[in-house]
């Protein structure tokens, strides 16, 4: 199976760009969502921390 996938890579001009591609917005991504998690308020986690015991109280009310 390996063979068989590795043997069509090899006739693609250019293939070994994209594993560059991928690892470049892997680490884009987690280097922003880290940059967020330490910037962003207190205020607004212990908002969005309490959602979900928000929606549920509303859920039981309107049974």
């Amino acid at each position: 199976m390996l063979k068989y996938i590795k043997g069509n890579l090899e006739n693609i001009d250019g293939v070994a760009i994209y594993p560059m591609i991928s690892l470049v917005i892997f680490f884009v991504f987690f280097v922003v969502l880290f940059w967020w998690v330490f910037t962003a308020k207190k205020e607004h986690i212990a908002e969005v921390s309490n959602i979900p015991l928000e929606n549920n109280n509303q859920n039981e009310d309107n049974l």
